[in-house]
């Protein structure tokens, strides 16, 4: 599955620990990554500067579902049953 343009939930609903740049302590869930443009298009696709987290992310049907609301609430449901 490809991404849908314009989705953005993989780069708003989970938290990522990691340091992105403009971000240095990472993001929390639920909060837009500093790195997502207005057309919610990751400004650092396809560059050596993207968190290896986010490289690692691949859409799927099982996240993605069919669309952007979807997405969002599916991840945010992944993201709130992994917290301890």
């Amino acid at each position: 599955m490809q991404c849908r343009k314009g989705c953005g939930a993989c780069c708003i609903a989970p938290s990522i620990s990691t340091p992105i740049p403009g971000m240095p302590e990472g993001k929390a869930a639920g909060i837009r990554c500093i790195q997502l443009d207005e057309s919610n298009a990751c400004k650092l696709f396809g560059r050596s500067s993207r968190p290896a987290v986010c490289l690692k992310f691949q859409a799927s049907e099982e996240f993605c579902g069919d669309n952007n609301a979807f997405a969002l609430r599916r991840i945010s449901e992944l993201e709130t049953e992994s917290m301890p």
